[in-house]
């Protein structure tokens, strides 16, 4: 079903762009330092998820949609800037003190953080016209078995990916303690998160399609 070759340059080029920083990685950075690793790993988890809706998309043929539709593409990017500019601003605006005692954001809070992250992806529309156009060059166009091929290497970039994340929470969220003895220095550095997801949110909003 796959060719080797193909198989393996996707392997190769996939690991080399999951490893370049990018708006996924920027956001889980910023909530893994602001609450540590297991609030890295939950926004993790929800740019996967946010991602499989683009693998269902270029799958099913919806990317093609949002390529050829300005309309479409244009809704969907400003949701999605609008929504990170919403929770940079929320940032830059919260008052609330660290308490070095309570290092856990709490279920509810991890479930916040994996919306977000799921709502971030999902409401690039870049990510959808990438995987529409990056994925089918490593298939074998001819073989009944095209929507398998690009499911499967769908899923293991977004797996590969998911990893990468998961890694740069585990790395960036010991800094947290740090964070919980400073609290001066917390507080700045969720005015730097707030600027950072603004900054993101104001990069989807000028992105073209090309």
């Amino acid at each position: 079903m796959f060719n080797f070759q193909n198989l393996y340059l996707f392997f190769i080029t996939s690991l080399l762009l999951n490893l370049a920083p990018g708006n996924d990685m920027l956001f889980v950075a910023s909530r893994s330092v602001s609450y540590g690793v297991r609030a890295g790993v939950a926004s993790a988890a929800g740019v996967f998820a946010g991602c499989f809706v683009h693998i269902l998309g270029a799958v099913l043929g919806l990317s093609i949609i949002i390529s050829k539709s300005a309309y479409l593409f244009g809704l969907i990017k400003y949701a999605g800037a609008a929504y990170l500019v919403y929770l940079g601003v929320r940032a830059l605006l919260s008052k609330q003190a660290i308490d070095p005692k309570k290092e856990k954001p709490g279920r509810a809070g991890y479930m916040s953080l994996f919306k977000q992250g799921a709502l971030t992806n999902a409401l690039n529309p870049k990510v959808a016209i990438f995987f529409l156009s990056f994925l089918p060059q490593f298939v074998e166009i001819h073989s009944p078995f095209v929507k398998v091929q690009l499911l499967i290497l769908g899923l293991w970039f977004a797996l590969q990916g998911t990893l990468v994340l998961i890694i740069v929470a585990g790395i960036l969220g010991k800094t947290k303690d740090f964070f919980s003895r400073n609290p001066k220095v917390w507080q700045a550095q969720e005015k730097v998160t707030g600027f950072i997801l603004i900054g993101l949110g104001i990069k989807i909003a000028l992105t073209t399609k090309r």
